[in-house]
C-alpha cells in the first residue's frame, strides 16, 4: 500500500532534484521549431539512407521484447531513476515486462543513432531530442501505466484522482498549462525569505541598492557588493536565515550591499548591457560616499558575473581602482557548445531566431524562459510534477529554492542581445575584439584578487567552464570546487556535514589537471571566503550607527520595493 508520507517523501524528493535544474544563460537562445526538426530529420534520414541498420535494431527490439515476454530478458533502470522505485515494478510480471519493453526501446533507439554517420555535435542534438521523446512515452507517465498512483487511487477511493484533476485544472488557468513546481503557500517575501535586515539606500529607474543592518560592534572598512543574476531575483543570496550568504557574512563583521534588479517590462527593451555597466559603476561611487572608503570588494554570480566581468574590464581601462577583488560563482564567461548537452541545441539560426522573437516583445519574459528550461530538463522539471501533482494528487513540494526559481524575471530585449552575443563573439576568451563604453573588453588587465567558485554536479554553468576564468583574469587567482550543483554550490551554510569543497594552490592550464592534485575539504566554502574576504577589507572600525548618508537616505526597509515586481 502507498501511504500519504511515501508520496511526500517522492515529493521532496522531485523537489531536490529539481533545485539544481534552475534558470540560467543557456536557455536564453531557446530551442527553435527548425532545430528540432533538423535534428529529428538526422534520425529519419538515418533511417532512410541506411535501411539495412534500421531494420536491424528494429529486429533486435522485437526479438527483446519477445524475450521480455518469456521472462528471459532483463533489462534494469539506472538505479538513480526515480521513476521505477515502487515495488511493484519489480514483483509484478505485467509491470516489470511493461517496463523492460520501454527500456529495450531506449536502448535501441540510442543504439541506432549511434550507428548513424553523423558529426558529433549532429550526435548530441539528435540523442536530445530522441530522449526528450522517449521520456515522455515512459510508462510511469500515465495512470495505468504508473502502479504507485493506481495503488492511491484505489486507496483513496478515487480521491487523488479528482485532486490531480483539480491540480491539472488550476495549472491550465494559472500557470499556462504547465504543472506547479513549488507549493507557493509556506513562502512570503520579506518574511521568512529575504529576510535580512536593512534598507534601500539608492533607487534608480534600473535598480535598487540595498544595504545591510550591522550585526556587530565593529565592521571591516572595506565594503561587500553582491552584483545577482538579472535572469533570477537578488534573494538567492538571502533565502531563509539559515540559507542566507547575506546573514551568514554580516554576523562575520562585513559591511554588505546588495543589487536588486528592476523586473523590466517592454517599455525598457533598451537597456543593454553597457547600461547594466554603467549603472554598476554608479553604484560604487554611492557606496563609497556611505562608507566613506576608497574601493569596495565586488562578488558577481552567473549572468551577474557576466556584468561584473564587464564592469572589472571597464574600470581597468579607465584606470579606476575602487574594486579592491572581484568574486566570481557559478559564472561562465566563455561559454561553448562542449561543455554540456544543451549546449548542442544553441546554433547560429538559433541565436538569431531567439533575438528576433525578443525583440518583436521587447522583453525575454520569465515565464517563457522557464517553459524553455523545463523541457530541456523534463524529467526533473515536467514529467516528476505530472506523476506527481496529477497522477497523485499531491501538492509539489513547498521547497524555498523552488519558491525563489518560479519568482521569475524578465530580460529586456537588448540586454538578451548582448548575452546571446556572447556566443558568436566571445569577448572574454578573446581580448580586444569587442568594445563596451568605448573600450574593448579585456580581462587581462583586471590585476585584482579574484575568487572563483564552481560546483561539482552543477549542468548548468559546468565547473571545468567555470575554471577557465582563471585563464582570464590577471592578478592573483584562487579557485574552489563545491561538491554540489548550481544552487547549491550558493547555498553551502555552515553547519551541514555533508557539505565539502576542493582546493588547490596551483592553477594549471586545464581544469582536469587541476582536479587531478586538488585537495578534500570538509565543511563550506563560506568559512574559507570569509577568510579570503576579510584579508581583503581592511582594518576593523565602529559599525555605523545608522544606513544611508545625507546624500543616500535609508527609505524601504529590505528586501525593497523592486523584489516585488
Amino acid at each position: 500500500m502507498l501511504k500519504q508520507s511515501d508520496t511526500q517523501t517522492n515529493a521532496e524528493g522531485i523537489g531536490e532534484a529539481a533545485a539544481d535544474t534552475t534558470n540560467a544563460l543557456s536557455p536564453i537562445v531557446g530551442i527553435s521549431r527548425e532545430d528540432v526538426l533538423a535534428a529529428l530529420g538526422s534520425i529519419l534520414g538515418g533511417a532512410i539512407r541506411q535501411p539495412f541498420t534500421f531494420m536491424q535494431h528494429l529486429g533486435s527490439f522485437g526479438r527483446n521484447v519477445v524475450d521480455i515476454v518469456g521472462g528471459e530478458t532483463q533489462f534494469a533502470p539506472e538505479p538513480k531513476d526515480r521513476r521505477f522505485t515502487d515495488s511493484a515494478w519489480k514483483t509484478s510480471p505485467v509491470y516489470r515486462r511493461v517496463m523492460q519493453s520501454w527500456l529495450a526501446f531506449q536502448n535501441e533507439v540510442h543504439g541506432f543513432i549511434g550507428s548513424l554517420n553523423l558529426d558529433s555535435v549532429e550526435h548530441r542534438r539528435a540523442m536530445i531530442i530522441a530522449d526528450i521523446l522517449i521520456d515522455a512515452a515512459a510508462p510511469t507517465n500515465t495512470l495505468i501505466g504508473n502502479p504507485s498512483a493506481v495503488k492511491l487511487a484505489l486507496d483513496t477511493g478515487g480521491a487523488s484522482l479528482v485532486q490531480g484533476a483539480r491540480n491539472a485544472l488550476d495549472d491550465l488557468r494559472n500557470n499556462n498549462g504547465m504543472p506547479s513546481q513549488v507549493d507557493k503557500t509556506p513562502f512570503k517575501v520579506g518574511v521568512n525569505l529575504a529576510s535580512t535586515e536593512g534598507s534601500v539606500v539608492y533607487r534608480t529607474e534600473m535598480l535598487e541598492l540595498l544595504q545591510y543592518t550591522p550585526k556587530t560592534g565593529t565592521v571591516h572598512a572595506t565594503p561587500l557588493l553582491f552584483v545577482p543574476p538579472q535572469i533570477n531575483k537578488y534573494y538567492v543570496l538571502d533565502l531563509t536565515p539559515e540559507k542566507s550568504i547575506s546573514q551568514f557574512l554580516v554576523n562575520q563583521g562585513f559591511q554588505v550591499f546588495v543589487v536588486s534588479w528592476r523586473n523590466p517590462g517592454p517599455e525598457h527593451r533598451d537597456w543593454g548591457l553597457a547600461d547594466y555597466v554603467a549603472a554598476l559603476a554608479d553604484v560604487i561611487g554611492v557606496i563609497c560616499a556611505i562608507t566613506k572608503s576608497k574601493q569596495i570588494n565586488i562578488s558577481g554570480g552567473c549572468s551577474g558575473g557576466i556584468t561584473t566581468a564587464t564592469l572589472l574590464s571597464h574600470l581597468a581601462a579607465e584606470g579606476d581602482k575602487r574594486v579592491k577583488s572581484a568574486t566570481f560563482w557559478v559564472c561562465v564567461l566563455d561559454p561553448q557548445m562542449e561543455d554540456s548537452d544543451v549546449g548542442a541545441l544553441v546554433t547560429k539560426r538559433g541565436i538569431d531566431m531567439a533575438r528576433q522573437r525578443s525583440a518583436k516583445k521587447g522583453i525575454l519574459s520569465g515565464n517563457d524562459l522557464s517553459r524553455v528550461f523545463a523541457w530541456l530538463r523534463p524529467n526533473d522539471l515536467v514529467w516528476n510534477y505530472v506523476v506527481n501533482n496529477y497522477l497523485h494528487g499531491q501538492k509539489p513540494p513547498a521547497f524555498d529554492v523552488l519558491f525563489w526559481n518560479n519568482d521569475s524575471t524578465n530580460l529586456t530585449a537588448t540586454l538578451h542581445s548582448d548575452y546571446l552575443s556572447l556566443y558568436d563573439t566571445k569577448p572574454f576568451a578573446n581580448p580586444g575584439t569587442v568594445e563596451m563604453l568605448g573600450h574593448p573588453i579585456d580581462l587581462s588587465k583586471v590585476k585584482i584578487d579574484s575568487f572563483i567558485v564552481g560546483g561539482v554536479t552543477d549542468h548548468i554553468t559546468p565547473w571545468k567552464a567555470c575554471y577557465r576564468t582563471t585563464k582570464m583574469l590577471g592578478g592573483k587567482k584562487e579557485f574552489v570546487l563545491s561538491n554540489s550543483g548550481h544552487i547549491q554550490a550558493i547555498l553551502n551554510p555552515p553547519g551541514n556535514p555533508k557539505a565539502k569543497y576542493f582546493v588547490n594552490d596551483k592553477l594549471p592550464d586545464t581544469a582536469d589537471e587541476w582536479a587531478a592534485t586538488a585537495t578534500p575539504v570538509q565543511g563550506s566554502w563560506w568559512e574559507r571566503w570569509a577568510v579570503w574576504l576579510g584579508e581583503r577589507s581592511g582594518d576593523k572600525i565602529p559599525a555605523p550607527k545608522k544606513l544611508g548618508s545625507a546624500k543616500y537616505k535609508a527609505t524601504d526597509a529590505a528586501p525593497g520595493t523592486y523584489i516585488m515586481g
